[in-house]
């Protein structure tokens, strides 16, 4: 119940993250299969494993079952250092064994989406660049892999979620320190409004929607555990939590960054690496669920020993925080450099408020501590409150904990009917969808241009978000359209601009009379011998008659361009995500450019139904040689990976049911047999 109702969870809800939560769902069933596996049920264990595990790729989200890799690694390390120390060779290979094939099994369905993404993935920003001063890393740039880096301090939200201040604003009441400090300076007027959206995070995060929470109760039965729980299986949940929380920190332990950041195979191919904290969700409550367990049968002094030790810890630092909160810090963080303009006596309020989040927050997880101390107290030390009283009280307790936390950042207002459209057009959307032709992209302008996906909801955009852009486009949006480069907008047919109003007073809409449509000729080439050159080529050129193209490319221009045919057209016909069909008519043979994206692992060219070799322009879009005639280009999206990964997907799903149903089988047939003798 905790691991489903950690903080980061609703977070995830709330921003859309659909992948990853479906991700997470499956990662304890792929744990208790390969446990199960190392307790010697190893039939069972394996096709469990297989199944789960299989489902966890199919969720797509490959960070997390990066992370889970990672963990599955410690595990079979500590049980395979158990099995050594124990002379049990054999019987480790054998497992070994069952998990490599299991991890096959789980594979093999998934091969076409994984080595989709595996090939896209070299193309986009978690691959290498071919710019020169862009070659030092064949991943992520380390700055913005590490942008989202959990502070060490703030790791102290796992049991104290406003530890930090919460999320970036935050609302307050009228008997905040802020709101009374903005009455008595004379801003009585503003103070309610102001109140709505105070900035009490004081985290190392840019910014941050709310604290990775996963409860007080939760933290100080994982403490306890250490000191009940005996053997490997403690050290191993240890040290993974450890390593993660202690990964979670990034630029803020960059010796150990450094180590998995440059020599980690793919772990520079993701960024916001706090999202390895979704891991102590689980190992977490794991351990504490276990030392439980264990509980029941120790003896009761050394479970009061450990009671006190736990208590002391983290009843202790809790009880710390809200007698003495400025040992947390001085409530100053990076986001106050943004607050230049607040005066002193607003900034001081502010902190103030920001120490009594806190204070509150650390009193309420204090007395949740202590409650459940006292329920372990009662039900295992003096016997005075029954097994069953105990598992009703603590998962109440669990309850109350995480999800009073869970609705400070998801409650019932953030859900809508499912009728309801998700983004309402503005009338600068209404005016511009009037436009039936195709193919014409919208830059708006009054969002967060390249962090924004409601302009995508109506147009095609020139912006938009997406954690792996096409490497070359990401450089196109860094190098040439943040400076306003216009000849590269038209090139990328951006036909209408959503701008604010001078007059602050909603949006308007500026058309662009120089975008170049969805196709058009240029009567001229300029050959360059590499991404450098092709990038440069771009600042200072005139898309309509002139094309840049890489050097690798020239033997597909196999006849002159110069003798444009003025009469010459092309124009989309019809447009589908996978496909685009083309009408063109012209006397002489042309050297079309096409306003789409460049991908050679997918994108087929067809003239006339026959295939045609096509290429990279102006460093992002196609272009081809089109000979003279009335002819229609077709251009298909056919990656082989899914022709190809399709039937192998689909032999390794019906293997993986038929493997599942006859351990199933074979698993029934062996407890009858056991109960029969």
């Amino acid at each position: 119940m905790s691991y489903a109702f950690a903080s980061d969870n609703s977070l995830i809800i709330m921003a859309g993250h659909n992948s990853k939560m479906h991700a997470l769902a499956y990662v304890p069933f792929v744990i208790w299969g390969i446990l199960l596996v190392f307790r010697g049920r190893v039939l069972t264990g394996g096709i469990i494993t297989a199944l789960f595990l299989s489902l966890e790729i199919y969720a797509n989200h490959l960070q997390i079952t990066y992370y889970l890799a990672m963990l599955i690694i410690v595990l079979v390390i500590a049980e395979s250092i158990t099995a050594i120390r124990a002379g049990e060779m054999n019987a480790l290979v054998k497992k070994g064994v069952v998990l490599l094939v299991a991890a096959v099994l789980a594979i093999i369905p998934n091969i076409t989406s994984l080595w989709a993404t595996y090939e896209y993935g070299k193309y986009s920003t978690r691959g290498p660049s071919e710019l020169t001063e862009k070659k030092v890393s064949s991943g992520l740039d380390k700055d913005y892999a590490l942008g989202w880096s959990y502070g060490v301090k703030e790791t102290m939200t796992l049991m104290i979620p406003n530890f930090m201040g919460g999320p970036t604003q935050s609302e307050l009441s009228k008997s905040s320190a802020t709101y009374q400090a903005l009455v008595s300076n004379g801003a009585g007027a503003q103070a309610s409004q102001f109140i709505k959206q105070v900035p009490l995070y004081w985290g190392d995060q840019p910014f941050t929607s709310g604290p990775n929470y996963n409860g007080a109760i939760v933290v100080f039965l994982f403490v306890l555990s250490l000191f009940l729980v005996k053997g490997h299986y403690k050290w191993w949940i240890l040290a993974a939590t450890l390593l993660f929380a202690m990964l979670s920190w990034g630029k803020n332990f960059l010796p150990l960054t450094d180590i998995f950041f440059n020599y980690l195979p793919g772990y520079n191919k993701f960024r916001a690496v706090s999202m390895i904290l979704a891991m102590l969700s689980f190992t977490l409550p794991f351990l504490a669920i276990f030392g439980l367990h264990m509980a029941e049968n120790l003896q009761k002094q050394e479970l009061k020993k450990g009671l006190q030790w736990a208590y002391y810890l983290i009843g202790g630092a809790t009880l710390l925080f809200v007698l003495l909160p400025s040992v947390s810090g001085g409530f100053v963080g990076p986001v106050d450099a943004n607050l230049g303009s607040y005066p002193d006596w607003l900034l001081d309020a502010i902190r103030e408020d920001r120490a009594s989040k806190l204070q509150f927050d650390a009193l309420r997880s204090f007395l949740l501590i202590t409650a459940v101390a006292a329920l372990i107290y009662f039900s295992f030390i003096t016997k005075k409150i029954s097994s069953t009283v105990f598992s009703v009280a603590l998962v109440l307790l669990i309850l109350f904990d995480m999800w009073g936390i869970d609705k400070r950042y998801l409650s019932s207002d953030d859900f809508s009917k499912k009728s309801d459209q998700a983004f309402q057009p503005t009338n600068a959307d209404l005016q511009i969808m009037q436009d039936s032709e195709l193919g014409y992209r919208v830059m708006n302008v009054a969002v967060s241009t390249f962090n924004d996906a409601s302009t995508s909801y109506f147009h095609h955009s020139v912006g938009g978000y997406h954690g792996a852009k096409l490497k070359r486009y990401q450089e196109l949006i860094e190098y040439q359209i943040s400076n306003n480069n216009m000849a590269v907008l038209d090139m990328l047919n951006t036909k209408y601009f959503i701008l604010p109003r001078q007059d602050g007073n909603g949006l308007e809409v500026q058309t662009n009379p120089g975008a170049l449509g969805a196709a058009w000729f240029v009567s001229d080439y300029r050959l360059v011998p590499n991404a450098d050159e092709e990038m440069s080529a771009l600042t200072d050129f005139d898309p309509g008659t002139t094309a840049i193209i890489d050097e690798r490319y020239k033997d597909l221009i196999s006849e002159p361009v110069s003798d444009r045919d003025t009469m010459s057209m092309i124009t989309l016909s019809s447009y589908k995500p996978n496909e685009l069909v083309y009408e063109y008519a012209s006397t002489t043979g042309q050297l079309a450019i096409f306003s789409e994206i460049y991908y050679n692992k997918g994108w087929n060219a067809y003239l006339d139904g026959e295939p045609i070799d096509h290429f990279r322009v102006n460093y992002v879009l196609r272009g081809a040689v089109i000979p003279a005639g009335e002819h229609k280009i077709e251009f298909r999206f056919e990656p082989k990976v899914f022709s190809s990964g399709e039937p192998i997907a689909l032999a390794g799903s019906i293997i993986l049911i038929l493997a599942s149903i006859a351990g199933i089988f074979l698993e029934f047939k062996h407890a009858t047999n056991r109960d029969k003798n």
